[in-house]
C-alpha cells in the first residue's frame, strides 16, 4: 500500500468498514509511514473536535462554501 491508497481508505478504516485483509494493509502501511500515522492522527484530532461543534455551528454561507470546496474535490 502506498501513502495515496492509505488516505483513500482511511475514512472507511476509522468507521471500520475494511475486509479485514484491507485493515492489515493499512495497519502494516502505518507501521513503515510516519507521515501516514501523523495523518492519522490529524484525522482523529478533526474528528473529536468536529464532533463536539453543535450542527448549526457554521453559518450557512460558511458551510455552503465548505461543502462546495469538497465537491470540487471529488
Amino acid at each position: 500500500m502506498d501513502c495515496t491508497e492509505f488516505v483513500e481508505l482511511v475514512t472507511a478504516y476509522l468507521d471500520g468498514g475494511l475486509s479485514p485483509a484491507d485493515e492489515q494493509r493499512v495497519l502494516a502501511h502505518l507501521d513503515l509511514c510516519d507521515g501516514c500515522s501523523t495523518y492519522l492522527h490529524q484525522i482523529r484530532t478533526t474528528i473529536a473536535a468536529i464532533g463536539e461543534l453543535p450542527a448549526d455551528a457554521a453559518a450557512p454561507p460558511s458551510r455552503d462554501r465548505l461543502l462546495q470546496a469538497f465537491r470540487r474535490t471529488r
